[in-house]
């Protein structure tokens, strides 16, 4: 039974039980009727009547317990139906899963005894093939064998025909060293024969000296010293005689060739007359401005010399002021800055600081593009940009009154000119005639010749080896070794030497002035120095925390005694320090 089977069972037996209570107590209701009294009781009505509604209700409750159990008679009918099937169908799988576990075991049976087969088979492969593997190794093995004892027996052959053969060298070593043994003691012999013969020979040559000796009257040194003295005069006067027809005729054509390339050197250059002075005119929109330049008790115009250093020359010239200072860079930057604060219109010291460091930014730039456009009217493109910014500082320098940068710009055209008729490296030689002077940019900040600074400037930057010995060169500090030395100092003395390009007056005047200058920088705590009044003040500006207004006057007493030993000049020159305390504070 399954538990559907026992579920139904229990169900049943339970209603049983119901049914079976409902008819006793049915029973007991009949007999205490049968016993009851009267029915003119109205308490025993009542009683009957209710006792009757409980047994209609039993007998309803009877009935649907019947139902019920005829309900559940028939589900339990069809549950054994379904049992019945189900032991059916479980028989008949009971019976096929026999079958299948037959027929399992019976393909087992026929695939063990399979496999057996094959393994026997795969066995007996397995022997059969280990046994051919077998034999051929020992066949192999046998070879090897029969090999090694015809390689030890080929060893044993070679190893007999070695001893043999060394027995045999070693006879042959025994009969050269007997030979050697003869050859040396022949040797020994012919060497005690050509030591004899030797000793002889010196003797008879010694015989032979001492007889010529005696026959001339004269020692071997002698007689060679004077063949030697013989043939030497000889061959000097025949080198002198050469070397003075060589030179004769070099210099012949040397000067005649080189006068034909300077002149036309020089006449193909046209360059301008010097006509460099130190005074700068600014023309004015008014006089009243005048007023304004100079103002409230001449501040202004101290200002203004204290910060450029330039000296301004206000007199009756009417709507016009001068600029004097021996420093062109400086005088063109005061005149900049003087023609700024006239078009702006507010002049006072701060401006003027102000349009001061304007200006000088603008020159510096004129002195770049003046530079850059130098190297293209020369020709030359890659330069290192350090050198250009060099250059640009020779646009307002001159020696001896002729401007540096076109001083450069002529000797380099002069030399390319020379070069070109001589069919020499064109470039290579204007490049050294156009950087020889570069040096002239630092004489003032590194000590030493123009020439030799100029040639550590260019091998700092990288220029060639000719050009570096051309810049050193071309004043003779350095003896010049090549070609481009050589025209490099010839452009440069054409340049210099032509009419009208210099005057010697105004380089003197400059250099005493940077002397000057030179000589109040010099000292400990000095910030500026400017020479002033064509060089008969100079200004030094001191540093107020390094310098006490007792040092001023030292500082001022050493300067004016050191330019009177060093120095000599015309009339007086007059040493101011000023000492200035200046304080600036911003309200924010």
């Amino acid at each position: 039974m399954n538990t559907f089977d026992v579920v139904l069972l229990a169900a049943v037996l339970v209603l049983a039980v119901v049914v079976i209570g409902a008819v006793l107590v049915g029973i007991r209701t009949l007999r205490r009727m049968g016993a009851a009294p009267a029915p003119e009781d109205p308490a025993f009505i009542a009683e009957k009547d209710r006792q009757e509604q409980s047994l209609a209700a039993l007998r309803t409750a009877a009935d649907e317990a019947n139902s019920t159990i005829d309900v559940a008679k028939s589900a339990a009918a069809a549950a054994r139906t379904e049992a019945a099937a189900a032991k059916a169908e479980a028989k008949a799988a009971r019976a096929e899963a026999r079958r299948v576990l037959d027929d399992a075991r019976a393909e087992a049976d026929t695939v063990l005894e399979r496999a057996h087969k094959q393994a026997e088979a795969d066995a007996e492969q397995l022997r059969t093939a280990a046994r051919r593997s077998g034999e051929r190794e020992v066949a192999v093995l046998a070879a090897t064998t029969r090999e090694q004892a015809a390689e030890v027996e080929r060893r044993a052959a070679r190893m007999d025909e070695r001893e043999r053969m060394h027995t045999e060298e070693v006879e042959r070593f025994a009969e050269r060293e007997r030979q050697l043994t003869a050859a040396k003691a022949a040797l020994a012999a012919r060497e005690a024969a050509l030591a004899q013969r030797e000793a002889e020979l010196t003797e008879s040559e010694e015989l032979r000296r001492r007889e010529l000796e005696r026959v001339a009257g004269l020692t071997a040194d002698s007689a060679r010293l004077e063949l030697i003295d013989a043939i030497e005069t000889s061959a000097k006067r025949e080198a002198a005689l050469l070397v003075r027809d060589i030179e004769s005729d070099a210099r012949n054509t040397a000067e005649q060739r080189a006068r034909h390339i300077v002149v036309d050197a020089i006449q193909r250059v046209a360059s301008e007359q010097t006509a460099e002075s130190v005074v700068s005119v600014l023309h004015l929109p008014g006089d009243e401005m005048k007023g304004r330049i100079i103002g409230r008790e001449g501040r202004n115009i101290r200002a203004f010399e204290s910060v450029t250093g330039v000296n301004l020359i206000i007199d009756d010239t009417p709507e016009a002021v001068l600029l004097s200072c021996f420093d062109p860079v400086r005088r063109e930057v005061g005149r900049l800055t003087l023609e700024k604060l006239v078009m702006d219109g507010r002049i006072h010291p701060h401006r003027i600081e102000e349009v001061y460091d304007l200006a000088r930014q603008e020159v510096e730039q004129l002195c770049l593009r003046a530079a850059e456009d130098a190297l293209v009217e020369v020709g030359i493109t890659e330069i290192h940009p350090e050198l250009v910014t060099l250059l640009g500082r020779l646009r307002y320098r001159t020696s001896y009154g002729q401007n540096v940068l076109k001083h450069l710009v002529e000797t380099a055209h002069i030399a390319g000119i020379m070069a070109a008729e001589l069919r020499l490296d064109v470039p290579i030689i204007k490049r050294s005639a156009f950087l020889h002077d570069i040096g002239k940019a630092l004489t003032h900040e590194v000590e030493g010749s123009h020439a030799i600074i100029g040639a550590d400037l260019a091998r700092k930057y990288g220029e060639h080896e000719d050009v570096v010995h051309a810049i050193e060169a071309h004043h003779n500090e350095v003896p010049p070794q090549t070609i481009e030395a050589v025209l490099t100092q010839a452009s440069d003395a054409c340049s210099g030497g032509r009419p009208g390009a210099r005057r010697e007056s105004l380089e003197a005047y400059v250099k005493r002035l940077e002397r000057i200058e030179e000589i109040a920088a010099g000292k400990l705590g000095v910030d500026k120095v400017f020479a002033m009044q064509a060089g008969r003040e100079i200004r030094v500006m001191v540093k107020p925390d390094d310098v006490d207004d007792i040092g001023a006057a030292v500082l001022a007493r050493d300067v004016a005694k050191q330019i009177e030993e060093e120095l000599t000049y015309p009339g007086q020159i007059r040493v101011t320090v000023v000492r200035e305390s200046r304080v600036t504070e911003i309200a924010r």
